[in-house]
């Protein structure tokens, strides 16, 4: 198998972490953080390098390109801490590409694609934990148009986006919905999150609804694992930088009158990191790659590479503060924003606990036995 990028994708790489390392300091980040955790402007300029679009196809405005892409610039992003839901993005294009009628793709997709709109995914519910089958909200039809009642909790950005893909229950099924935020019957309650960027809670009273699939399972997971791809490639993107930032600071810390990269013992800790990030690299990549297989083949491929990513971001989040010692936990250093944003990302779509839970229930009869 060749795991070698191409010249388009090496191109991609290289145009994201440009516009991180010039135009997304840990200054501006702090800045953003102190605004409420979310800036038009930056989404902006990810979408003005035609980021917004890398799920859509070229005739409704965007890239045309897939999961290997997606993967490319989520970590460059992840090597920043960005803040803006990227991942986001990648769903919406992702779900609204592969399951909508032709008049929804029309109408909003180039908006998607040019940055003018941001949709994001609003499926949590405070019963559910991470079981997104579990679904209180409800769809009701009458004089030809839908009307949704929910409640969905941690939507990203969710007070700044312009609509919301949300699963609800349509006669004794899921379905999806799209719902504007300007539509009656929305409200949002906006907070930052504790990595710094924005979520809100969202609340739907009889809220007009633009029908997505009645498919909805279905599409609800392929739009789970479009996003758990994202989080691990994200994911892999933070280690990358934690492990270099904790290597530099070891080469100029002295203790007894040496750097404490010449102890051995302290050598040895930073091994593991590498080994538990290159693990984590490993399984985004399969991650990424299995994204295009059949149902279930994809459900169990990422639930395995979310459990290891999950147990990489632990051990390298936690190693890299100390191995700082105590400057590792304060605000003003970079070291706990990764440290921070690594605890919420293992955390996200589900945690390490529920991925082993995943993996273990969709282990076939053979699992482990040579025929």
């Amino acid at each position: 198998m060749d795991f070698d990028f191409t010249d388009d994708q090496e191109s991609l790489r290289d145009a994201t972490r440009k516009w991180v390392e010039k135009g997304y300091g840990f200054e501006r980040r702090g800045g953003i953080v102190q605004a409420g955790g979310f800036s038009r402007d930056a989404y902006g300029e990810l979408a003005d390098l035609g980021l917004a679009g890398l799920y859509i196809p070229e005739d409704n405005g965007g890239m045309g390109m897939g999961p290997v892409e997606g993967m490319v610039v989520m970590e460059e992003l992840g090597r920043g801490i960005v803040l803006e839901p990227f991942a986001q993005t990648l769903i919406a294009g992702g779900v609204l590409s592969g399951y909508t009628p032709e008049a929804v793709k029309s109408g909003w997709l180039p908006k998607i694609a040019s940055g003018e709109s941001l949709v994001v995914l609003a499926h949590q519910e405070r019963a559910a934990r991470y079981h997104f089958e579990k679904c209180e909200a409800k769809a009701a039809f009458a004089q030809g148009a839908w009307a949704l009642t929910a409640i969905k909790s941690i939507v990203p950005a969710g007070d700044h986006a312009d609509a919301f893909i949300v699963p609800a229950m349509a006669d004794g099924q899921m379905a999806l919905f799209l719902v504007e935020c300007a539509a009656a019957g929305v409200t949002t309650r906006g907070y930052v999150t504790q990595d710094g960027a924005r979520a809100a809670d969202l609340t739907l009273t009889d809220a007009p609804a633009v029908l997505v699939t009645q498919g909805g399972l279905a599409a609800l997971a392929h739009a789970i694992d479009i996003g758990i791809a994202a989080t691990c490639a994200e994911a892999v993107g933070v280690m990358d930088q934690a492990l270099a930032v904790t290597v530099e600071y070891m080469n100029t810390r002295k203790q007894f009158g040496v750097a404490i990269s010449s102890f051995q013992a302290l050598r040895h800790r930073v091994a593991d990191m590498k080994m538990q990030l290159e693990l984590a690299r490993s399984m985004s990549y399969y991650a990424s790659l299995k994204l295009g297989a059949p149902a279930d083949e994809r459900r169990r491929a990422l639930a395995r590479a979310k459990y290891q990513l999950g147990v990489s971001m632990r051990f390298v989040g936690q190693q890299a503060v100390q191995l700082h010692g105590g400057i590792g936990v304060t605000d003003e250093y970079i070291v706990s924003h990764y440290f921070k944003k690594l605890t919420q990302l293992e955390m996200t779509f589900g945690d390490t606990l529920h991925h082993l839970g995943e993996v273990s229930s969709r282990m076939q009869d053979t699992a482990g036995v040579f025929a």
